[in-house]
């Protein structure tokens, strides 16, 4: 089926990429590789566009070379073959601004099929409509397409400019341990038994936290890590079971040091990667980006801020917003859409009420700006009635409302308004094309050291080995008030990574973990025994490689920046797994389980079976 047998050399099978190839290589030879895109018979000459990991080149056989121009005409989508010939200009008129090669193409010479394809399950072009779940079955397909290749090169330069940078700035290296110790550190674990010691269990780290303290305790000083993480946790376009994390920590550095780097860093992935210069790094505390957009993780492309209210309507009869704005853990906002009477029907209206009732609203209120020259009565709400005009002018005021003008409401628990209005907030901006677009870091500062979780009981904010930021004494006297030297880098929307200064004294270390309960500090002893034996001041950040990458690329989804990512159920479709595994598997590790006892059940009934 080839013209050629026997194996060939790498330099004799190919001496450009497809995409490389541009106009001063008019009048070369050369000898390519890759994947048919596309074929394309015009009468007596066949096109074939060659795709490889640089792009695609179109390459033409005619018939004064016989036995090519017959396996031209017999190649089909995604068969993998090698091609010689000599570039040349593509005739006047032809020629293709879209492609990188669009002006010229090869004039084939020698074709070899180096392997059949079976039809692809999809097309790879722009045109393409294949489910999710097709595309991660077939990943070894997606994975040819152009966009996606661009993404993991993407991913490889990030990765490469962020070793060269942590390297120049004397960091070293280190891999830490996957099998580990399980750590109360938020979410689930994956735990691995262990056939050596019955009954058990390794953990695959949720990060390296705890080894990285430890190599600050070495005198290792600097240390980074492209660092493999595993977290049983239900899955978003953001999240994976497994991910990597840009892991950096120092010894003896301040919270501006931390941060300087980081910027540093993310600045030169900019310069070199995008060949842009970075954004500006904006600053926010914690309680600021609650107040003004009801997040931690704001999108500052998006223009539209919660305003708060409370103050304003603390005395009006209207019992949905009075009520909160007396308690002390109540909020009432308002939410101005700038020409959002003029844009927004009563249906969006009713849309936007069931999509906040499912963030625990159980309403959203609301006034269209008619008329603002006509004052009150330029207004319309189903609410104005219970509401004073004294009261609604003063609100209009505050928000700087103008005709044309859409006001939501909200109000109740706090954490109920910021975690239902924030989402408005983000989703009002994207049906209307808010965002100014761009990039846009911002700081997140002065966290609480604990919040409460959904039984009451405190948890710390970041994680147990965050340094409170008051003296122990002050730390005793009131620790739920306390608050924290963490901070997280957020981007469009995206938490992007956290860190902080650790605590290296063991007895505020010590004080920490009692108020987190003593099952922390029993399965903590070993920590605060090491803190008694020298260690210095030290804080670090993890950042998340893969949301990097996906915000940079401008992807839907960490899955489109993973090479072999898992699905929503954390399945991997090509590899079918989580899988089952044989009895006798299970128990080398002394495991019982279900499937364990069917499978041991069947075991034993077939070789009764066999017996009689």
């Amino acid at each position: 089926m080839t013209e050629q047998s026997g194996r060939a050399s790498l330099q004799e099978m190919r001496t450009d990429y497809c995409g490389h190839l541009n106009i001063r290589h008019v009048g070369e030879q050369v000898a390519l590789c890759g994947w048919v895109h596309r074929r394309r018979d015009h009468g007596g000459l066949i096109f074939l566009d060659l795709r490889d990991r640089e792009g695609i080149a179109q390459v033409v056989f005619d018939p004064s070379t016989p036995k090519s121009f017959s396996l031209a005409d017999s190649v089909r989508n995604e068969f993998v073959i090698h091609v010689e010939g000599k570039v040349r200009p593509r005739p006047a008129g032809s020629t293709n601004a879209s492609l990188s090669t669009g002006e010229i193409e090869v004039l084939g010479s020698r074709l070899v099929i180096l392997n059949t394809s079976l039809t692809p399950p999809f097309q790879l072009d722009e045109y393409s409509e294949a489910g999710e779940d097709v595309r991660l079955r077939y990943r070894y397909i997606d994975l040819r397409h152009p966009q996606m290749l661009n993404r993991l090169k993407v991913r490889s330069q990030v990765t490469g400019c962020v070793r060269k940078y942590m390297e120049q700035e004397g960091f070293l290296d280190i891999e830490t341990p996957i099998l580990a110790p399980s750590t109360p550190e938020g979410a689930r674990d994956y735990l691995v038994p262990s056939r050596v010691s019955p009954g058990r269990f390794y953990a695959l780290p949720q990060s390296p936290q705890l080894f990285k303290q430890f190599l600050m305790m070495s005198g290792v000083d600097r240390y980074y890590q492209l660092a493999r993480c595993f977290r049983d946790e239900d899955l978003r376009a953001d999240r994976q079971p497994e991910f990597t994390q840009i892991d950096i920590e120092a010894s003896f550095v301040s919270s501006e040091d931390v941060m300087s780097l980081t910027e540093g860093m993310l600045s030169r992935v900019f310069r070199e990667v995008l060949n842009e210069e970075p954004p500006l790094f904006e600053r926010m505390t914690w309680a600021k980006a609650l107040e003004d957009y009801g997040t931690d993780k704001p999108d500052l492309t998006n223009p539209l801020v919660l305003v708060e209210i409370a103050d304003l309507v603390k005395d009006v009869d209207f019992k949905v917003f009075q009520q909160p704005a007396q308690d002390a853990n109540g909020r009432v906002v308002a939410l101005k859409v700038p020409a959002g009477s003029l844009s927004l029907a009563r249906k969006n209206i009713d849309d936007y009420t069931e999509f906040v009732g499912r963030h625990g609203a159980k309403g959203l209120a609301y006034i269209r700006v008619r008329d603002m020259a006509a004052g009150v009565n330029g207004l319309q709400s189903p609410i104005l009635k219970f509401i004073a005009d004294h009261v609604v002018t003063a609100i209009m005021q505050r928000l700087k409302a103008r005709s044309g003008d859409l006001i939501f409401f909200g109000a109740g628990h706090r954490k109920m308004v910021n975690a239902s209005m924030g989402a408005l907030r983000s989703r009002v901006a994207e049906d209307l094309g808010l965002s100014t677009g761009g990039y846009r870091f911002c700081w997140i500062t002065d966290f609480p050291m604990f919040e409460r979780d959904a039984e009451g009981r405190l948890r710390a904010t970041h994680h147990p080995f965050t340094r409170p930021a008051c003296s122990l004494e002050e730390f005793r006297a009131d620790p739920e008030s306390v608050g924290s030297m963490a901070y997280d880098i957020t981007l469009n929307g995206y938490e992007l990574g956290g860190g902080s200064l650790r605590i290296h004294e063991v007895e505020l270390q010590g004080a920490v973990l009692e108020v987190l309960g003593n099952r922390a500090t029993d399965e903590f002893g070993f920590l605060l025994d090491a803190l008694r034996r020298g260690c210095p001041p030290h804080g670090g950040i993890a950042l998340g490689l893969d949301r990097l990458v996906m915000l940079l690329m401008g992807a839907q989804s960490i899955r489109d920046v993973i090479a072999f990512p898992k699905t929503q159920s954390a399945a991997d479709l090509l590899f079918a797994s989580p899988g089952e595994v044989d009895f006798q598997q299970l128990q080398d590790l002394n495991i019982g389980s279900p499937i364990a006892e069917l499978s041991k059940d069947s075991a034993v009934a077939e070789s009764s079976q066999h017996k009689s």
